[in-house]
């Protein structure tokens, strides 16, 4: 497979048949017979020793390589068009890309700093997506995406060719209006059966939480999940319930006494990650922000 040569005609059917849906609509488009463009997309799938689509209900599925695929060949297709332009001084070079994913419980600030880091290495273009863990991994195994901002460590067939790093790790602690000030004398048996905002079982922090209330025998009365910092904060501010959060995330809130600090909890923390995908051809940006960055 290494000594192969790509046929970049049969590359361009098989995106063509993929946009396209179907190999008739593909084949009317290329002005080709179906049994033609049909025989050389099966040479091409020959050629890389992989299936590219599987057929359902008679219609043409991409697989999961066959996505990668697609994604590649677009960029391939994209940089061709484009080499064509600058050759004939008709555009400048498109700058170097770099997507960046985050979990939705990472906060913003922190988001900010990586795209201020990639831009203090490079000129580059980046583009930001936030979403679930399960999702961005998907995202990030498929290489759509170069970077994930995650608390939240894969393992299992999950972790398969994903590298992480540890970017930063700060103490907890209960953050809340001022209303609840009287709790920080007893804390933490204060807080026990109070009404808290926690983050889901998408980050390790919630799994943390959980062994640090047994342990500490407090009940955590939750009355609501999420993994949106923003959405946490806003409830806390408006008095509906405590927020375990690291104190960087909350700075803006309590310098402006909307809220207060309770008390720190000993022995949880809030951990992000960077997590990249192996990958043949690297990104050298994010290559270097693996490196380099930290919070």
């Amino acid at each position: 497979m290494a000594n192969t040569w790509m046929n970049y005609h049969h590359l361009f059917y098989f995106k063509t048949i993929a946009e396209e849906g179907s190999v008739s609509k593909a084949a009317e488009k290329l002005r080709l017979g179906q049994p033609t463009l049909s025989a050389q997309l099966k040479q091409f799938e020959d050629t890389l020793g992989v299936q590219l689509f599987e057929r359902k209900h008679r219609k043409l599925i991409l697989t999961e390589q066959g996505k990668v695929a697609l994604d590649y060949s677009k960029g391939i297709f994209k940089m061709g068009s484009e080499m064509v332009e600058v050759l004939h001084d008709r555009m400048r070079p498109n700058l170097p890309t770099l997507h960046i994913a985050a979990l939705d419980s990472v906060p913003k600030q922190i988001i900010l700093q990586v795209v201020k880091a990639a831009y203090k290495l490079s000129r580059c273009q980046i583009s930001l997506t936030e979403g679930k863990s399960d999702e961005l991994l998907r995202e990030l195994a498929s290489h759509r995406v170069d970077l994930v901002m995650t608390n939240f460590l894969p393992t299992g067939i999950d972790a398969r060719g994903i590298f992480p790093r540890q970017i930063t790790k700060k103490s907890v602690g209960f953050y809340g209006a001022p209303k609840y000030k009287s709790l920080r004398k007893g804390f933490p048996k204060s807080i026990s059966g109070l009404p808290m905002i926690l983050p889901t079982y998408d980050s390790k922090l919630r799994y943390d939480l959980d062994h640090w209330a047994k342990v500490q025998e407090i009940e955590l009365n939750v009355i609501a999940e999420t993994q949106d910092i923003g959405m946490k904060k806003l409830m806390a501010v408006s008095e509906i319930g405590l927020i375990p959060t690291a104190a960087h995330t909350v700075t803006r809130q309590v310098s402006s006494g909307e809220l207060i600090e309770i008390g720190q909890l000993q022995g949880v923390h809030e951990e992000l990650f960077l997590l990249s995908a192996q990958r043949k051809i690297e990104n050298a940006l994010a290559a270097r922000l693996m490196k380099t960055f930290n919070v």
